[in-house]
């Protein structure tokens, strides 16, 4: 029976709010959410799956935002971080994601009718089962401009499973 090693990765992500656009959208773990204001990025903005690549890119060392991301979204048009996320898994050799745990701090949109299925978009994406993705959303109290509805940031671990 082999032996393993285990490894945990963070990774971050935050993108400020833009004007008030009444009726738009932001993605969230590759999830369509309804918002009163745009992300300004580049990309989509999902601040999860941001996360959650440079989570990967903490433990593959290949930078994929900011590097191969930049030229797929500002040179090809590719606004997709589901595309940038499947890049990083691409890199895992050898070891595979076991466990992805999820903290968002936002005012604004409200999360909770929406974690189910962010849930489920992010155990896809990672070939996981749902009850190996955990996700939690808070407003922090209002202490940081997140939590005063100014954007939103992300933060993602990641276990990994490699043979020893």
């Amino acid at each position: 029976m082999p032996e393993y090693v285990y490894v945990s990765t963070i990774g971050q992500d935050s993108h400020r709010f833009g004007d008030p656009c009444g009726d738009c959208r932001i993605m969230l773990g590759g999830v369509s959410i309804p918002s009163d204001r745009p992300v300004i990025a580049n990309s989509d903005g999902d601040v999860i799956l941001h996360a959650v690549t440079n989570a990967i890119s903490g433990y593959t060392g290949k930078i994929v935002l900011g590097g191969i991301a930049d030229k797929l979204c500002l040179e090809d048009g590719i606004k997709d971080s589901s595309v940038f996320l499947k890049k990083a898994v691409e890199d895992i050799q050898g070891a595979k994601i076991i466990h992805c745990s999820v903290s968002v701090e936002c005012l604004v949109p409200k999360l909770k009718p929406h974690l189910d299925s962010i849930r489920s978009k992010i155990a896809e994406l990672l070939d996981l089962p749902v009850s190996s993705v955990g996700l939690t959303a808070t407003t922090g109290e209002g202490l940081t401009s997140f939590g005063k509805g100014e954007g939103i940031q992300a933060f993602v671990i990641l276990s990994f499973r490699k043979e020893a």
